[in-house]
């Protein structure tokens, strides 16, 4: 390959443009508070990223400065702590620069073969959160990008056991008990995986032992229900189901248990909610996502089996090139429990931030999480103009602005973004608009609450 002396080298280290970079890098981790960002004023992309894609290539200061000034602008920041809505973000400082060395390192985490350094590193990870959740030392499994692939990655292993389990099922159509508060990626991984729904009822929102029981037995055809997917911490209100009734129930049946426990699933650890997930132990399958409320970067999902050689009889992939990464009888490779081949060793971040802050530090942030949705809720009740929906049960906090329509709440929003007060969205509960609360980082103050409510004066 012939080399044009004036086309800058793409593969030699370039150090001014590595300054550059850990110049922006260091402005970025030193901002504190990280303000939000994406004021609602139009940001004219089009017209940044003009002229910057071309065949000669351009300097990097320049492409530099128009992502600083222009396209970074047009990007909320999910990591500042007055973002409160969806399910926020907060990675530690030393997850952030761990995430850099994965980076820079081309880290790859796809086999034993490849990266047992790696795995092995991520494996520590994931054998505490299954020891924290109650599993046998034998359970195990691999990180992924997020909830969504790890939920249909455990489901299709769900849908194969019970067919090779219950062979007299022949063509019967197989479903799955789901709570109507389900997560939207479980709807979408049942059509992926072309199982039915068995929708049970909730109370209060909460799907429950009685719940389940009651609904199994008015079915005329139970014996095609063969999993039950129960929630660690619902999105829109963070609601725990009834895991360890639910969870004892499916045991005793062999029915496949698995809990989506993307959000709430870090509450296992918390000093104050901890109670609600000791029937993760039940499970057959479950995930949680560090990049929710275990501080790590995207992109960064937990998906964990009780025994995952189920999980390796349907994701294990079968080709001529691969036979050289099964060969090793120590292996543990992550692309044999999940929906994937090619991956990053995502999970390397959260290793290197557990081990230098310590689990009683991550336990600390989580329960602060918790405590600021319960101060939330108390400045809530003490002010004249709002009132709570329920009672936080981990760190959302739904309530209402007493006489506001549905175009008030939009407006309201829109301008704490605007303002750069806070970043809230509206939801709906019951069919009532209100506004939500969506805690995670520990930074977020009683007074920023404060503040926010002032608004709906």
């Amino acid at each position: 390959m012939s080399e044009d002396p004036q086309r800058r080298p793409m593969f030699t280290f370039d150090p001014a443009m590595t300054e550059l970079i850990f110049d922006y890098c260091r402005a970025r981790l030193e901002e504190y508070p990280v303000v939000l960002d994406f004021g609602g004023v139009d940001p004219q992309l089009e017209e940044a990223l003009d002229g910057l894609l071309t065949r000669e290539g351009r300097e990097p200061s320049e492409i530099l400065d128009r992502f600083t000034n222009q396209i970074a602008k047009a990007v909320i920041s999910v990591d500042s702590p007055r973002f409160l809505s969806f399910i926020p973000a907060a990675p530690t400082k030393a997850a952030l620069l761990f995430d850099m060395i994965v980076s820079a390192s081309s880290l790859n985490g796809t086999s034993w073969l490849e990266a047992a350094g790696a795995i092995a590193a991520e494996n520590q990870v994931l054998h505490f959160l299954s020891n924290a959740a109650g599993l046998p030392q034998s359970a195990g499994g691999c990180f992924v990008s997020g909830g969504s692939i790890g939920n249909l990655s455990a489901l299709v292993v769900a849908r194969d056991r019970a067919r090779r389990n219950s062979p007299e099922l022949g063509s019967q159509r197989l479903r799955f008990a789901v709570s109507e508060e389900a997560h939207s990626s479980i709807a979408s991984a049942l059509h992926v995986i072309d199982v039915d729904a068995f929708i049970v009822p909730t109370d209060d929102h909460r799907m429950t032992l009685a719940t389940l029981q009651t609904a199994l037995e008015a079915d005329q055809h139970p014996e095609t229900i063969v999993a039950v997917v129960a929630t660690g911490g619902t999105t829109n209100a963070g609601i725990v189901d009834d895991l360890e009734g639910i969870g004892s129930f499916a045991r005793e049946r062999g029915l496949w248990f698995h809990v989506d426990a993307a959000y709430g699933g870090a509450g296992m650890l918390s000093t104050k909610r901890g109670e609600l997930f000791q029937g993760l132990r039940h499970v057959d399958s479950f995930i949680v996502d560090p990049h929710k409320w275990l501080f790590a970067p995207f992109d960064c999902a937990a998906l964990l089996y009780r025994n995952p050689e189920e999980a390796a009889k349907t994701h294990t992939q079968h080709a001529s090139y691969l036979d050289i990464i099964h060969s090793d009888t120590g292996e543990w490779n992550p692309t044999d429990y999940a929906i994937h081949l090619t991956r990053r060793a995502r999970g390397l971040a959260i290793w290197f931030s557990l081990c230098v802050y310590g689990i009683d530090a991550y336990v600390e942030a989580i329960d602060q999480a918790i405590i600021i949705a319960e101060d939330a809720a108390a400045a809530i009740t003490a002010t004249a103009h709002t009132e709570l929906v329920r009672e936080p049960g981990l760190s959302v906090v739904l309530f209402r602005r007493i006489g506001w329509s549905d175009e008030d709440y939009a407006t309201w929003s829109t301008d704490l973004l605007k303002d750069q007060v806070a970043f809230v969205t509206p939801t709906k509960w019951e069919g009532e608009t209100v506004a939500r609360f969506a805690f995670l980082h520990p930074e977020t103050s009683p007074e920023m609450v404060s503040e926010i409510l002032a608004t709906m004066a």
